[in-house]
Formats: structure tokens, sequence, C-alpha cells
């Protein structure tokens, strides 16, 4: 950055501030033109349509970065077609002959730590034209800022690219699991189905208190709801304790490898199985089950605990008019469908083939990851 000129935002380009419209005005029946009220309506890179306005106030052109000037500050889509903007987002032009889009995008993307620091507000924190005008860009030729944005643009799409893989591995799981098994809500294989306490041969709910944590690093890693999603558990992530406060929130039992976790509260419904021999336990809002493996494996009840039909249990037995939970006598209250021994067994050995490809190429993301970002700070760093 520092070998090209550094000029304020506002003179490279046109602010633009949204404004809300009258209520009355916007619509989801198509009448009027897109309307975009904040953070909320911003996809991957571009926003998708929700609610459209017949009197806008203020107005984005196509190809104009949208930016969320509050909750959060900083995320950045462009428009595809001319838009109405509401007071969650400010539109930014780039002037021609002087700086282009794509750039403009790739060095606010970069702002985004900057924009953050720069918000006021007690509720939430927000940015105002002033700020957004004053942010400092460098500015290169025209013709290099292209060669940047194109350049970048690689590298975003080798991610995009990398991440549908992702995704496709993730269907493909899902769609074993309902060749193999069928629809668990239809169960027009017609398997047995039993209490979850005869297919457990240990359910064990986490202490009911905050375990007090150290500052520094020790072997004793604590398991927060934060750590379980979709099927997985951070283990990297965690807080730590010392071993006298380990040896007491595990008193009960210990967690080991293969124990699948369900989360109680904040957020309910939450899986993930324990897939190292770490010195780890559970924190508040967690339960464990441990399976009895001659009548039904781990992967296959993980799996299961991801599918609509024990989804609806949970909801259906979740209490909580604000934040949903489940308390802990209902945690015993599922009911499992126990398919063949071999049947299951083959499904973990393809789920593990699986799995093992999804490292691949959660590495391969990595990799472009750390390409993009190294581009990012070479040309605005």
């Amino acid at each position: 950055m520092g070998k090209w000129v550094k000029v304020k935002l506002v003179d490279i380009c046109d602010l633009n501030m949204g404004q809300s419209p009258e209520s009355s005005s916007y619509n989801q029946d198509g009448d009027g033109i897109p309307f975009y009220q904040g953070n909320a309506d911003f996809g991957e890179l571009n926003p998708e349509t929700r609610y459209f306005c017949n009197k806008p106030t203020k107005i984005a052109q196509k190809n104009d970065i949208l930016l969320s000037v509050r909750a959060p500050i900083g995320a950045l889509n462009i428009a595809m077609k001319t838009c109405c903007i509401g007071r969650g987002l400010a539109a930014i032009t780039a002037r021609e002959n002087i700086s282009d889009a794509k750039f403009l995008y790739y060095v606010l993307k970069m702002k985004h730590a900057e924009l953050n620091q720069k918000g006021t507000g007690s509720t939430f924190k927000a940015i105002n034209k002033q700020n957004l005008s004053e942010v400092l860009c460098p500015l290169p030729p025209l013709e290099i800022q292209r060669q940047i944005a194109k350049t970048l643009d690689t590298a975003a799409e080798i991610i995009g690219m990398r991440k549908k893989q992702l995704a496709e591995l993730d269907n493909l799981i899902k769609s074993t699991f309902n060749d193999m098994f069928g629809d668990p809500v239809m169960n027009e294989k017609g398997w047995d189905k039993v209490s979850i306490l005869d297919v457990c041969s240990e359910i064990v709910d986490c202490v009911n208190k905050t375990a007090p944590i150290i500052d520094g690093v020790s072997p004793y890693k604590m398991l927060r709801t934060t750590n379980i999603k979709q099927g997985k558990i951070d283990t990297k992530n965690c807080n730590y304790v010392d071993e006298q406060t380990f040896r007491k929130w595990t008193r009960r039992s210990i967690p080991r490898r293969g124990d699948v976790l369900l989360t109680r509260e904040a957020p309910i419904g939450e899986t993930g199985i324990i897939e190292s021999d770490e010195n780890l336990f559970l924190g508040q809002r967690i339960v464990s089950y441990r399976v009895n493996d001659s009548i039904i494996l781990p992967l296959y009840l993980l799996n299961l605990m991801q599918t609509e039909y024990f989804q609806y249990q949970i909801r259906k037995l979740a209490r909580g008019s604000t934040v949903k939970h489940l308390s802990v006598p209902e945690c015993n209250l599922f009911e499992v469908y126990t398919p063949p021994h071999n049947l299951q067994t083959q499904f973990a050995t393809i789920l593990t083939k699986i799995e093992e490809q999804k490292a691949l190429v959660k590495k391969a993301i990595d990799e472009a990851q750390l390409l993009f970002d190294s581009l990012m700070s070479e040309y605005f760093e």
C-alpha cells in the first residue's frame, strides 16, 4: 500500500447513506424495486431479495458496493440491479476513470477492523457518512486497480469452488444416510423404534455451574455449546482449567472418543462427536450420549440426530418462550430407530471415506484462504 498515494474514500467515489422508506411502501409482492434493509439481506457476494419498495427514498445502482453501517459494521455485497437501501446500508459508487468498483470492494474488505473501530453508539455501534468519507484508500492507476481486482477475484473463486465441493460432500452424507436407512420421518423400511435409554450405556449431563477457568494453557479443556456445530466438535478454541477442576467436573464420567454430544440451549440441538483422546469435559447445557455399540454405532446416532425426525423431537420437547431449552430429563425421552448393525457398519465405513475427502478439501480451502489473505496484505497493507 505504501507504494501508492493514499486518498480519502470520498475523493474517489460517491457515498449514498441509506434511509428507511415508509413502511407502507415495501412489500413481498414484487411491487417496485428490490429493497435491502441491511446485512440480513446479504448473500455471499450479492444481496438476496426478500422485499420490494414502490416509493424508494435512497437508491443504489447496479454494481454499487453495499456496505453495512450497523449491526454489524463492515459487511459487504455488490448490487446486481437498481435497488432501494435502508438505513442499515450505504451505497458506494466508483467514479469513472478514477476508481474501479471491485478494487474498492477489496479495499473496504481489508478495512473491516478499522471501520468497526470507528463505530459509536450505546445499544449497537454504527458508522456515519463522515466516518466513511475519511477512510484512506490506496490509489494505483486504474488499470492496475483492475488487475488487482481480477487477481483477487480468481483467488476468491477458488475458495468458493472448494466450499461448494465441501457442501456437496455434506449433501452426499445426507443422501447416503437416506438411501441406506430411509427417511426417519416416514420409516418406510420399518425399523424398530426404541427409547434412547435402551441404546446408550451412559447419558450424562454437565455439572450445573460454570467451571473456574485459568488464563494459561493446560491439558484440560472445557467444551462449550459454541464448540459444537454441525456434527463437529472444535477442541482448538476451548477454555482451560486446572487438574483439580477437571477431576471435579468429570467425577460422574470422563468424556471419551465416540461420545455423541447434544446442546440443550444456546443454541439448542447442535450435535457433535468426540474424535480425540484429549482431556475434555462438558461445560454447561451439554449432554453426552455413550452408545452401546452392540446395538447402535456412534456415527449412526450422530447423523440420526441431525435429521428432521430427531430435530422435530427436540423442538417438541423444548421449553421456553424466548430462549428454547431442553431440561435434563427431557434429554432421555428421545426415540431412535435401530437398523441392522451390519448396515450401520457399512454406513460408518462410507462416512469415514467421505470425511477423509472433506479433510482434503478443508486443507485446500485453508491454503487458498492463506493465498488470498497474503495477496490482500501485499496490495493493501
